[in-house]
Protein backbone atom coordinates (compact mmCIF):
# COMPACT_ATOMS: atom_id res chain seq x y z
CA UNK A 1 0.00 0.00 0.00
CA UNK A 2 1.16 3.53 -0.68
CA UNK A 3 0.28 7.15 -1.19
CA UNK A 4 -0.05 8.55 -4.72
CA UNK A 5 0.92 12.08 -5.75
CA UNK A 6 0.20 13.97 -8.95
CA UNK A 7 2.63 16.91 -8.90
CA UNK A 8 1.84 19.42 -11.67
CA UNK A 9 1.32 16.37 -13.93
CA UNK A 10 0.59 17.37 -17.53
CA UNK A 11 -0.15 15.40 -20.69
CA UNK A 12 -0.24 17.00 -24.15
CA UNK A 13 -0.92 14.61 -27.01
CA UNK A 14 1.23 15.06 -30.15
CA UNK A 15 -0.35 17.62 -32.47
CA UNK A 16 -2.75 18.92 -29.81
CA UNK A 17 -2.93 22.63 -28.96
CA UNK A 18 -4.15 22.15 -25.40
CA UNK A 19 -3.25 19.74 -22.64
CA UNK A 20 -5.53 16.76 -22.03
CA UNK A 21 -4.44 16.91 -18.38
CA UNK A 22 -3.15 20.30 -17.27
CA UNK A 23 -0.95 20.72 -14.16
CA UNK A 24 -2.86 18.16 -12.08
CA UNK A 25 -2.13 18.30 -8.34
CA UNK A 26 -3.65 15.56 -6.16
CA UNK A 27 -2.36 13.90 -2.98
CA UNK A 28 -4.00 10.50 -2.42
CA UNK A 29 -3.66 9.01 1.06
CA UNK A 30 -2.54 5.47 1.84
CA UNK A 31 -5.60 3.20 1.63
CA UNK A 32 -7.85 5.93 0.21
CA UNK A 33 -10.50 5.32 -2.46
CA UNK A 34 -10.28 8.31 -4.81
CA UNK A 35 -12.69 8.72 -7.72
CA UNK A 36 -11.83 10.76 -10.82
CA UNK A 37 -15.08 11.90 -12.43
CA UNK A 38 -16.02 14.17 -15.29
CA UNK A 39 -17.73 14.23 -18.69
CA UNK A 40 -16.28 12.64 -21.81
CA UNK A 41 -13.02 14.35 -22.77
CA UNK A 42 -12.37 15.75 -19.30
CA UNK A 43 -9.01 13.99 -18.96
CA UNK A 44 -9.93 11.51 -16.22
CA UNK A 45 -8.90 8.35 -18.11
CA UNK A 46 -5.72 10.07 -19.34
CA UNK A 47 -4.84 10.95 -15.73
CA UNK A 48 -5.31 7.30 -14.72
CA UNK A 49 -3.23 6.05 -17.65
CA UNK A 50 -0.46 8.49 -16.71
CA UNK A 51 -0.37 6.88 -13.28
CA UNK A 52 -0.33 3.41 -14.86
CA UNK A 53 2.55 4.35 -17.16
CA UNK A 54 0.43 3.94 -20.30
CA UNK A 55 0.62 7.67 -21.14
CA UNK A 56 3.68 9.89 -21.13
CA UNK A 57 3.95 12.69 -18.56
CA UNK A 58 5.14 15.77 -20.50
CA UNK A 59 5.59 18.01 -17.46
CA UNK A 60 5.51 17.52 -13.71
CA UNK A 61 5.81 14.14 -12.03
CA UNK A 62 3.94 11.25 -10.43
CA UNK A 63 4.96 9.55 -7.19
CA UNK A 64 3.85 6.26 -5.65
CA UNK A 65 4.90 6.40 -2.03
CA UNK A 66 8.21 8.25 -1.98
CA UNK A 67 9.24 6.83 -5.37
CA UNK A 68 9.16 8.97 -8.50
CA UNK A 69 7.60 6.68 -11.14
CA UNK A 70 7.21 9.32 -13.87
CA UNK A 71 9.64 7.60 -16.23
CA UNK A 72 9.22 3.99 -15.08
CA UNK A 73 7.60 1.34 -17.29
CA UNK A 74 4.16 0.04 -16.23
CA UNK A 75 5.57 -3.29 -14.95
CA UNK A 76 7.90 -1.47 -12.56
CA UNK A 77 5.22 0.63 -10.85
CA UNK A 78 3.59 -2.07 -8.72
CA UNK A 79 0.06 -1.17 -9.78
CA UNK A 80 -2.79 -3.39 -11.03
CA UNK A 81 -5.38 -2.12 -13.50
CA UNK A 82 -8.97 -3.23 -14.00
CA UNK A 83 -10.28 -2.29 -17.45
CA UNK A 84 -13.77 -1.54 -18.74
CA UNK A 85 -13.78 -4.53 -21.12
CA UNK A 86 -12.41 -7.07 -18.58
CA UNK A 87 -9.46 -8.02 -20.92
CA UNK A 88 -9.67 -11.73 -20.04
CA UNK A 89 -7.99 -14.47 -22.09
CA UNK A 90 -10.87 -16.48 -23.61
CA UNK A 91 -8.88 -19.75 -23.93
CA UNK A 92 -7.84 -19.76 -20.24
CA UNK A 93 -9.85 -20.84 -17.21
CA UNK A 94 -10.81 -18.36 -14.52
CA UNK A 95 -7.98 -19.65 -12.30
CA UNK A 96 -5.42 -19.31 -15.11
CA UNK A 97 -6.63 -15.80 -15.93
CA UNK A 98 -6.33 -14.72 -12.31
CA UNK A 99 -2.87 -16.20 -11.89
CA UNK A 100 -1.38 -15.33 -15.28
CA UNK A 101 0.59 -12.26 -14.15
CA UNK A 102 2.11 -14.28 -11.31
CA UNK A 103 3.05 -17.08 -13.72
CA UNK A 104 4.84 -14.58 -15.99
CA UNK A 105 6.65 -13.21 -12.92
CA UNK A 106 7.96 -16.71 -12.13
CA UNK A 107 6.00 -17.25 -8.92
CA UNK A 108 5.88 -20.96 -7.89
CA UNK A 109 2.73 -22.88 -8.93
CA UNK A 110 1.77 -23.70 -5.35
CA UNK A 111 1.85 -20.05 -4.32
CA UNK A 112 -0.10 -19.01 -7.41
CA UNK A 113 -2.82 -21.55 -6.61
CA UNK A 114 -2.95 -20.44 -2.98
CA UNK A 115 -3.30 -16.75 -3.88
CA UNK A 116 -5.88 -17.46 -6.60
CA UNK A 117 -8.04 -19.55 -4.23
CA UNK A 118 -7.78 -16.86 -1.54
CA UNK A 119 -8.91 -14.16 -3.98
CA UNK A 120 -11.69 -16.42 -5.30
CA UNK A 121 -13.04 -16.83 -1.76
CA UNK A 122 -13.14 -13.06 -1.28
CA UNK A 123 -14.98 -12.62 -4.61
CA UNK A 124 -17.28 -15.68 -4.39
CA UNK A 125 -15.64 -17.15 -7.50
CA UNK A 126 -14.63 -20.57 -6.11
CA UNK A 127 -17.29 -22.52 -8.08
CA UNK A 128 -16.12 -20.94 -11.35
CA UNK A 129 -12.33 -21.44 -11.20
CA UNK A 130 -12.33 -24.17 -13.86
CA UNK A 131 -14.70 -22.36 -16.24
CA UNK A 132 -13.78 -20.29 -19.29
CA UNK A 133 -14.83 -16.60 -19.42
CA UNK A 134 -17.52 -17.31 -22.08
CA UNK A 135 -19.40 -19.39 -19.49
CA UNK A 136 -19.65 -16.45 -17.08
CA UNK A 137 -22.01 -13.50 -16.79
CA UNK A 138 -20.76 -9.92 -17.20
CA UNK A 139 -20.69 -9.39 -13.44
CA UNK A 140 -18.73 -12.61 -12.89
CA UNK A 141 -16.20 -11.63 -15.57
CA UNK A 142 -15.67 -8.30 -13.87
CA UNK A 143 -15.04 -10.10 -10.58
CA UNK A 144 -12.45 -12.26 -12.34
CA UNK A 145 -10.74 -9.08 -13.56
CA UNK A 146 -10.81 -7.82 -9.97
CA UNK A 147 -9.37 -11.13 -8.78
CA UNK A 148 -6.52 -10.87 -11.24
CA UNK A 149 -5.64 -7.49 -9.71
CA UNK A 150 -5.98 -8.76 -6.11
CA UNK A 151 -3.67 -11.77 -6.48
CA UNK A 152 -0.81 -9.47 -7.49
CA UNK A 153 -0.99 -7.67 -4.10
CA UNK A 154 -0.13 -4.31 -5.70
CA UNK A 155 0.46 -1.02 -3.91
CA UNK A 156 -2.31 0.66 -5.95
CA UNK A 157 -5.47 -0.51 -7.73
CA UNK A 158 -6.39 1.43 -10.90
CA UNK A 159 -9.94 1.04 -12.24
CA UNK A 160 -11.02 2.52 -15.57
CA UNK A 161 -14.86 2.60 -15.76
CA UNK A 162 -15.06 -1.08 -14.72
CA UNK A 163 -18.86 -1.12 -14.46
CA UNK A 164 -19.75 0.51 -17.79
CA UNK A 165 -20.57 -2.79 -19.51
CA UNK A 166 -22.98 -3.99 -16.82
CA UNK A 167 -26.73 -3.45 -16.72
CA UNK A 168 -28.14 -0.92 -14.25
CA UNK A 169 -29.13 -3.35 -11.48
CA UNK A 170 -25.86 -5.29 -11.62
CA UNK A 171 -23.90 -2.04 -11.70
CA UNK A 172 -25.42 -0.95 -8.37
CA UNK A 173 -24.74 -4.36 -6.83
CA UNK A 174 -21.15 -4.54 -8.12
CA UNK A 175 -20.18 -1.03 -7.07
CA UNK A 176 -21.22 -1.92 -3.52
CA UNK A 177 -19.06 -5.05 -3.70
CA UNK A 178 -16.05 -3.10 -5.03
CA UNK A 179 -16.31 -0.40 -2.34
CA UNK A 180 -16.68 -3.04 0.40
CA UNK A 181 -13.79 -5.07 -0.98
CA UNK A 182 -11.49 -2.04 -1.18
CA UNK A 183 -12.18 -1.13 2.44
CA UNK A 184 -11.48 -4.72 3.52
CA UNK A 185 -8.20 -4.92 1.60
CA UNK A 186 -7.15 -1.35 2.43
CA UNK A 187 -5.38 -0.89 -0.92
CA UNK A 188 -5.06 2.64 -2.29
CA UNK A 189 -7.47 2.83 -5.23
CA UNK A 190 -7.92 5.34 -8.06
CA UNK A 191 -11.24 4.82 -9.85
CA UNK A 192 -12.39 6.53 -13.04
CA UNK A 193 -16.05 7.00 -13.96
CA UNK A 194 -18.31 9.39 -15.87
CA UNK A 195 -21.20 8.49 -13.55
CA UNK A 196 -21.38 11.04 -10.73
CA UNK A 197 -23.74 8.79 -8.70
CA UNK A 198 -21.04 6.10 -8.78
CA UNK A 199 -18.48 8.70 -7.70
CA UNK A 200 -20.58 9.97 -4.80
CA UNK A 201 -21.48 6.53 -3.45
CA UNK A 202 -18.03 4.91 -3.72
CA UNK A 203 -15.31 7.49 -3.13
CA UNK A 204 -13.71 8.64 0.13
CA UNK A 205 -12.94 11.74 -1.92
CA UNK A 206 -13.95 12.80 -5.42
CA UNK A 207 -11.91 14.78 -7.97
CA UNK A 208 -14.01 16.51 -10.64
CA UNK A 209 -12.21 17.25 -13.92
CA UNK A 210 -13.25 19.38 -16.87
CA UNK A 211 -11.13 20.03 -19.98
CA UNK A 212 -8.10 18.58 -18.23
CA UNK A 213 -8.36 20.92 -15.24
CA UNK A 214 -9.17 19.92 -11.66
CA UNK A 215 -12.37 21.73 -10.66
CA UNK A 216 -12.73 20.44 -7.10
CA UNK A 217 -11.26 17.75 -4.84
CA UNK A 218 -13.39 17.01 -1.80
CA UNK A 219 -15.48 14.51 0.12
CA UNK A 220 -18.80 13.63 -1.56
CA UNK A 221 -20.79 15.45 1.16
CA UNK A 222 -18.69 18.61 1.04
CA UNK A 223 -18.84 18.65 -2.77
CA UNK A 224 -22.62 18.30 -2.71
CA UNK A 225 -23.11 21.02 -0.11
CA UNK A 226 -20.35 23.43 -1.23
CA UNK A 227 -19.61 23.12 -4.96
CA UNK A 228 -16.71 25.37 -5.98
CA UNK A 229 -18.27 26.59 -9.21
CA UNK A 230 -21.21 26.37 -11.58
CA UNK A 231 -19.78 23.35 -13.40
CA UNK A 232 -19.42 21.23 -10.24
CA UNK A 233 -22.83 22.42 -9.00
CA UNK A 234 -24.51 21.27 -12.21
CA UNK A 235 -22.53 18.04 -12.51
CA UNK A 236 -22.76 16.63 -8.98
CA UNK A 237 -26.23 15.57 -7.87
CA UNK A 238 -29.05 13.62 -9.47
CA UNK A 239 -31.22 15.29 -10.60
CA UNK A 240 -28.81 18.19 -11.14
CA UNK A 241 -28.90 21.43 -9.18
CA UNK A 242 -31.15 24.15 -10.63
CA UNK A 243 -29.07 27.14 -11.79
CA UNK A 244 -30.94 30.39 -12.42
CA UNK A 245 -29.51 33.83 -13.19
CA UNK A 246 -31.68 36.27 -11.24
CA UNK A 247 -31.61 39.97 -10.28
CA UNK A 248 -29.93 41.13 -7.07
CA UNK A 249 -32.44 43.00 -4.89
CA UNK A 250 -32.34 44.93 -1.64
CA UNK A 251 -31.92 42.34 1.10
CA UNK A 252 -31.46 39.32 -1.16
CA UNK A 253 -32.21 37.91 -4.60
CA UNK A 254 -35.40 38.26 -6.62
CA UNK A 255 -37.03 34.90 -7.31
CA UNK A 256 -40.12 35.54 -9.36
CA UNK A 257 -42.48 37.65 -7.27
CA UNK A 258 -40.53 37.43 -4.00
CA UNK A 259 -37.20 38.64 -2.65
CA UNK A 260 -35.50 35.77 -0.88
CA UNK A 261 -33.11 36.89 1.88
CA UNK A 262 -29.42 35.96 1.62
CA UNK A 263 -26.29 37.22 3.34
CA UNK A 264 -25.25 40.54 1.93
CA UNK A 265 -21.49 39.89 1.80
CA UNK A 266 -21.44 37.57 -1.24
CA UNK A 267 -23.71 39.91 -3.22
CA UNK A 268 -21.20 42.77 -2.93
CA UNK A 269 -18.84 40.76 -5.17
CA UNK A 270 -21.18 40.62 -8.15
CA UNK A 271 -23.12 43.04 -10.36
CA UNK A 272 -26.86 43.40 -10.88
CA UNK A 273 -27.44 39.67 -11.30
CA UNK A 274 -26.24 36.51 -9.62
CA UNK A 275 -26.51 32.80 -10.45
CA UNK A 276 -28.56 31.05 -7.79
CA UNK A 277 -28.23 27.30 -7.34
CA UNK A 278 -31.05 25.37 -5.66
CA UNK A 279 -31.18 21.59 -5.23
CA UNK A 280 -34.52 19.97 -6.24
CA UNK A 281 -35.09 18.82 -2.64
CA UNK A 282 -34.61 22.40 -1.36
CA UNK A 283 -37.67 23.74 -3.19
CA UNK A 284 -41.07 23.57 -1.56
CA UNK A 285 -44.50 24.29 -3.09
CA UNK A 286 -46.09 27.66 -2.24
CA UNK A 287 -49.73 28.70 -2.40
CA UNK A 288 -48.75 31.89 -4.19
CA UNK A 289 -45.65 33.93 -5.05
CA UNK A 290 -42.16 32.60 -5.60
CA UNK A 291 -40.88 30.82 -8.70
CA UNK A 292 -43.66 30.10 -11.21
CA UNK A 293 -43.21 26.69 -12.87
CA UNK A 294 -45.20 25.23 -15.75
CA UNK A 295 -45.13 21.44 -15.31
CA UNK A 296 -43.86 19.44 -18.31
CA UNK A 297 -43.23 16.00 -16.82
CA UNK A 298 -43.78 14.34 -13.45
CA UNK A 299 -41.49 11.44 -12.59
CA UNK A 300 -43.23 9.36 -9.92
CA UNK A 301 -40.91 7.23 -7.77
CA UNK A 302 -43.31 6.10 -5.04
CA UNK A 303 -42.75 8.10 -1.86
CA UNK A 304 -41.23 10.98 -3.84
CA UNK A 305 -41.80 12.51 -7.25
CA UNK A 306 -39.77 14.90 -9.38
CA UNK A 307 -41.49 17.74 -11.19
CA UNK A 308 -39.73 18.85 -14.38
CA UNK A 309 -40.91 22.17 -15.72
CA UNK A 310 -40.06 25.60 -17.12
CA UNK A 311 -39.76 28.97 -15.44
CA UNK A 312 -38.79 32.51 -16.35
CA UNK A 313 -37.47 34.45 -13.38
CA UNK A 314 -34.51 36.42 -14.66
CA UNK A 315 -34.53 36.96 -18.38
CA UNK A 316 -36.18 36.45 -21.72
CA UNK A 317 -35.61 32.69 -22.00
CA UNK A 318 -37.45 29.95 -20.16
CA UNK A 319 -35.18 27.82 -17.96
CA UNK A 320 -35.59 24.16 -17.05
CA UNK A 321 -36.22 23.53 -13.35
CA UNK A 322 -36.64 20.38 -11.25
CA UNK A 323 -38.29 20.08 -7.84
CA UNK A 324 -38.88 17.13 -5.53
CA UNK A 325 -42.44 16.84 -4.19
CA UNK A 326 -44.54 14.41 -2.18
CA UNK A 327 -45.16 11.34 -4.34
CA UNK A 328 -48.78 11.19 -3.18
CA UNK A 329 -49.59 14.80 -4.07
CA UNK A 330 -48.25 15.32 -7.58
CA UNK A 331 -49.34 18.15 -9.88
CA UNK A 332 -50.82 17.61 -13.35
CA UNK A 333 -48.87 18.12 -16.55
CA UNK A 334 -49.40 21.64 -17.85
CA UNK A 335 -50.35 22.95 -14.40
CA UNK A 336 -48.75 26.20 -13.19
CA UNK A 337 -47.40 25.93 -9.64
CA UNK A 338 -45.09 28.05 -7.48
CA UNK A 339 -42.03 27.07 -5.48
CA UNK A 340 -39.97 28.85 -2.84
CA UNK A 341 -36.60 27.81 -1.35
CA UNK A 342 -36.58 26.22 2.08
CA UNK A 343 -35.11 28.24 4.95
CA UNK A 344 -33.64 31.72 4.75
CA UNK A 345 -30.81 31.35 2.29
CA UNK A 346 -29.26 28.27 3.93
CA UNK A 347 -30.15 26.15 0.92
CA UNK A 348 -29.14 28.66 -1.75
CA UNK A 349 -25.79 28.55 -3.55
CA UNK A 350 -24.57 31.80 -5.11
CA UNK A 351 -22.20 31.98 -8.10
CA UNK A 352 -20.63 34.83 -10.04
CA UNK A 353 -22.30 35.14 -13.50
CA UNK A 354 -18.98 36.01 -15.17
CA UNK A 355 -16.50 33.56 -13.66
CA UNK A 356 -18.92 30.89 -12.46
CA UNK A 357 -17.05 30.75 -9.15
CA UNK A 358 -18.80 30.30 -5.82
CA UNK A 359 -19.63 33.40 -3.82
CA UNK A 360 -19.43 33.27 -0.03
CA UNK A 361 -18.82 30.21 2.17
Amino acid sequence: MATVTYDEATRVYPGADVASVDKLNIDIQDGEFLVLVGPSGSGKSTALRMLAGLEEVNEGRILIGDRDVTNLSPKDRDVAMVFQNYALYPHMTVADNMGFALKIAGVPKSEIRSRVVEAAKILDLEPFLDRKPKALSGGQRQRVAMGRAIVRSPQVFLMDEPLSNLDAKLRVQTRTQIASLQRRLGVTTVYVTHDQVEAMTMGDRVAVLKDGLLQQLDTPRRMYDHPNNVFVAGFIGSPAMNLLEVPVAEGGVKLGSIVHPVKRDPLTKTGNTVIVGIRPEDLTPATEGGIPVEVDVVEELGADAYVYGRTNVGGEEDKQIVARVDGRQVPDKGQMIHFVPKGEGDHLHLFDPESGERLGD
